[in-house]
């Protein structure tokens, strides 16, 4: 690896993991809390998170000698937001993630499981996506109506900053979070000393609780979305540049990541897609032997990320919840808009894909079970329906 290390490589390792954790950690404390972490339970998962996808991407990258990008699972975590607590807690939510997990790995390690899934119709996993991140998307624009003051600089900054450099959009975004913070929002007398506090690790292990409504409204949505807007894109991304893993160790290597990440609140680590697109393009170096020394230190700056994950996950408790929600929000319109797209662009199922972000985006929960996975059967049966009458 020495001999292959560059300055490009190393910069771009170093952009990518900024850019990674920053545009969506907010999304990733928001769904924890959704499904009923305690502000210390979050971060811990947000810890859990960063090691595990540090972790992962090193061993990945250095088994294989190319360029493999981990991430956590962004729209799963939305999907959190989405669900909202579920019979059983927080215990029961991390029953999900491990369960989540364990679907992950034999997603990798079982074929004819993995063609299944593949088989899902993609305009419904992406009805289901955006369905999903909607309600999220609408949060900068509940900012701006709560207090202009506070809500308009962020979405200014990460508009006119988007105009420049798109991926530095959020971080900047991010930035005049603090900011606001800090001039605009009263910080409590004792914040200076509970943020030394929280300057060494804090994991907290929580014990699962393992039932039906989490399996059913966490565990499978999870690893649906987590699949389809995740692991294929990444897979996709590497194949665009060049690169060519076999798919299934990748899948159950994420999971094995995600299920030690599980008991301490982490919900799933899966292929990154735009990081890989950094890691893995020409950006990284102009030689594709060159360019894996960049996702190892995007790894490694995960793992210092993750040491300070109480800290950030402090900061950002000392503003109003609206605004946290706003940048995840900022952060998620582009995952939205993509998703959108590919749901409709196919006329023989945009009427299923059309309930399927209905059904999904309703929020509805009858059963125990979520409205991600309601709008997924839906949108299949109407999907199956339609079929058997052009047959």
């Amino acid at each position: 690896m020495l001999r292959t290390l560059s300055f490009q490589s190393s910069f771009m390792g170093l952009l990518a993991a900024f850019v990674g954790f920053a545009s969506s950690f907010a999304v990733v404390l928001h769904g924890l809390r959704s499904v009923g972490a305690t502000q210390e339970q979050a971060a811990s998962g947000l810890m859990a998170l960063s090691l595990s996808m540090g972790l992962c991407a090193i061993v990945l990258t250095l088994r294989f000698r190319m360029p493999i990008s981990i991430a956590w699972s962004t729209p799963g975590a939305a999907l959190l937001a989405g669900t909202g607590a579920i019979e059983g807690g927080f215990p029961a939510a991390v029953g999900g993630f491990l369960m989540g997990g364990l679907l992950l790995v034999a997603a990798g390690l079982l074929r004819p499981f993995g063609r299944l899934v593949a088989r899902i119709p993609a305009p419904l996993a992406n009805a289901m996506l955006a369905g999903v991140l909607v309600n999220l998307c609408f949060a900068p624009v509940r900012a701006v109506g709560l207090d202009w003051r506070l809500g308009l600089p962020i979405v200014l900054v990460w508009a006119l900053v988007g105009r420049v450099n798109r991926l530095l959009a959020v971080p900047a975004a991010l930035i005049t979070f603090g900011l606001v913070v800090v001039f605009g929002v009263g910080i409590p007398a004792d914040a200076g000393t509970r943020l030394m506090a929280t300057l060494a690790p804090q994991p907290l292990l929580i014990e699962p609780v393992f039932t039906l409504a989490g399996f059913l409204s966490i565990a499978l949505p999870l690893f649906v979305v987590t699949m389809a807007s995740q692991n294929i894109p990444g897979i996709a991304v590497l194949k665009v540049n060049g690169f060519t893993p076999e798919p299934g160790p990748l899948f159950a290597t994420t999971g094995i990541f995600s299920m030690l990440a599980a008991p301490f609140g982490g919900h799933a680590v899966n292929l990154a897609a735009i990081t890989a697109a950094m890691c893995a393009g020409p950006d990284a170096h102009a030689d594709p032997a060159r360019r894996y020394p960049s996702a190892i230190i995007a790894g490694l700056f995960y793992l210092l990320f993750g040491i300070f994950a109480a800290t950030v996950t402090t900061l950002v408790g000392l503003a109003p919840p609206i605004l946290i929600e706003a940048v995840a929000g900022l952060a998620l319109i582009g995952a939205f808009a993509t998703s959108a797209l590919h749901a409709f662009e196919e006329p023989k199922a945009r009427e299923a894909a059309a309930i399927t972000f209905l059904v999904t985006a309703s929020g509805i929960s009858f059963a125990g079970v979520s409205g991600a996975l309601w709008g997924l059967i839906a949108g299949g049966l109407v999907l199956a329906l339609a079929r058997t009458k052009r047959a």
